[in-house]
């Protein structure tokens, strides 16, 4: 997750407050204190810090006798935090069927040639129509590096091997794709410092020539709060920055500071950039945000995640149907880790459930799960049709298969095994929630006996994983939480989850079942 040591510490600092006997004055004093000397470590800004925190006295102070203190104070903190992080106006709203022009700025080494790839591939799995136009003609290898990437996501590229005019490049670029009526021509221009003058006269030249209906301005979160006086320097040059993307959040304690600092120049955060990978970026909404960040889950996020990859509803209906009598072959455990791979982050997926562990994954551990994912497809693709649609136990009892499959995959025979034992691990969870009615086609129906409905999650699930929510009262403790207390309203979630698990799943079981082991490591 995003800024995890931060999150965990102000979750911390809240658990510590709901498990005090008494809300008193000195109980409320330490929570406060916990909270803004995380927020001081991350690089926030430490009058701002110290500002909320009077605030939120204040507040508390004017409040009537008989408020929960609990509730209040956590309800406070988030309030605090959102507008910490929250911008004044929302980002431009691009224009379906017309051209966007989108000009991407920052500085030097902030990602912002990997941030235009990111961006594009992230519309273009949307449905608009997007295409590359490299500008860049003062950093070696920017062409290179944005043609190849534009490849690799199948994006259309533009740029010049020959000609050195940015201006001209960044004209004819968008002039062409606007003819072929592309919908978002974003233009990666030169990295620059906020000194270098003759960069910035360039900057602008570049803008007069594509007029923009968007300018980006792209930031590295490492260097804090030094993110305002940045953001500032390309907001006068270019008269108005639209909105930010922050990047490199997956490994720095100031990623706060950067959030916080880009915030108070008044340009809406757009993006989050979280990782190497081009599914490592994520839509930026500040109450999403901060619920994740203490622990609270983003319902709203998750849904979107999975509706992204989820099958049509004749395909579900029918994988619903097969494995609901027990059926589960290796491809369609094929299908539901190969729609993983396009969830993005698993600790991000993890965040946005409510009342999820943090640090559920283990550090490391998540690179090492999606190594596994990978190399178990890899394994599948090694198969035939009628391995595929088939049990596991025909390969079983076939060495000469396993190590056909084995040479095809170019690993050990003994990854062939683990496979084959992942899959009959899915196949028993299948089996048990078939049987138990999870599967059911109402799950609303199930969900009105919430009581029986814990039992029947709770066979179903794998022990380890079990133990690592916290056993059945941490299970119980996610599941009101995602509901505010509510359980007749799980059904919508579960029907979601349902549906993720047929066809082009990858959801819950795919999820869990990686966690469940050993964190997601393989047999070395």
């Amino acid at each position: 997750m995003v800024l995890a040591d931060l999150g965990s510490q102000l979750t911390g600092a809240l658990r510590k407050l709901n498990a005090a006997t008494v809300v008193d004055d000195e109980v409320i004093e330490e929570c406060l204190k916990e909270i803004t000397n995380a927020l001081m470590k991350a690089d926030v800004n430490i009058s701002y810090v110290m500002r909320m925190k009077q605030d939120i006295k204040k507040k508390l102070a004017a409040q009537e006798e008989g408020i929960n203190k609990r509730k209040n104070i956590q309800k406070l903190v988030m309030q605090s935090l959102v507008e910490m992080v929250s911008a004044p106006q929302a980002p431009y709203k691009f224009v379906k069927q017309k051209p966007n022009v989108v000009m991407f700025v920052g500085l030097q080494g902030a990602g912002k040639t990997t941030s235009c790839t990111k961006f594009a591939h992230h519309y273009a799995r949307k449905g608009w129509k997007t295409a590359l136009v490299c500008a860049d003609t003062f950093r070696a290898g920017a062409f290179d590096q944005l043609k190849q990437n534009a490849a690799k996501v199948k994006i259309p590229f533009f740029g010049s091997y020959s000609d050195t005019d940015p201006v001209r490049i960044a004209e004819e670029g968008v002039e062409k794709f606007k003819e072929e009526k592309y919908e978002l021509i974003i233009v990666d221009t030169s990295g620059r410092h906020k000194q270098e003058q003759a960069l910035f006269e360039e900057m602008e030249q570049v803008q007069a020539a594509v007029d923009p209906q968007e300018i980006i301005f792209v930031m590295d979160s490492h260097i804090g709060q030094a993110c305002h006086d940045q953001a500032r320097a390309f907001h006068d040059a270019c008269g108005s920055i639209g909105s930010v993307i922050v990047t490199k959040l997956d490994g720095h304690a100031k990623g706060g500071g950067a959030l916080s600092a880009v915030a108070a120049t008044g340009a809406p955060i757009r993006f989050l950039g979280t990782g190497e990978h081009f599914q490592d970026f994520q839509p930026f909404e500040a109450e999403s945000f901060v619920s994740k960040l203490l622990g609270m889950g983003d319902l709203r996020g998750l849904m979107t995640t999975l509706q992204d990859v989820m099958p049509g509803e004749k395909e579900q209906e029918r994988m619903i149907e097969r494995m609901s009598q027990g059926h589960f072959s290796l491809r369609d455990l094929y299908e539901q880790m190969k729609n993983m791979t396009k969830m993005g982050s698993l600790s991000n997926l993890m965040g946005m459930i409510p009342g999820m562990p943090t640090d559920m994954l283990g550090e490391g551990n998540e690179e090492e799960a999606q190594k596994r994912v990978r190399r178990f497809l890899t394994m599948m693709d090694s198969m035939t049709d009628a391995e595929l649609d088939g049990k596991g136990d025909r390969i079983e009892k076939t060495p000469s298969r396993i190590l056909r499959i084995a040479r095809g995959a170019g690993v050990h025979p003994a990854y062939v095994g683990e496979l084959l034992a992942e899959h009959k691990r899915f196949e028993k969870m299948i089996g048990k929630m078939g049987k138990t009615g999870l599967l059911s086609k109402d799950p609303k129906q199930m969900m009105r006996n919430p009581q029986e409905a814990m039992r029947k999650i709770q066979s179903a699930m794998d022990p380890k994983i079990l133990g690592k929510m916290g056993g059945a009262g941490g299970l119980m403790n996610m599941m009101k939480q995602m509901e505010g207390g509510d359980m007749g309203g799980m059904a919508d979630m579960m029907q979601s989850m349902k549906g993720m698990m047929g066809g082009k799943g990858g959801g819950k079981s795919a999820l869990l079942n990686m966690m469940g082991g050993g964190g997601g490591k393989g047999r070395r």
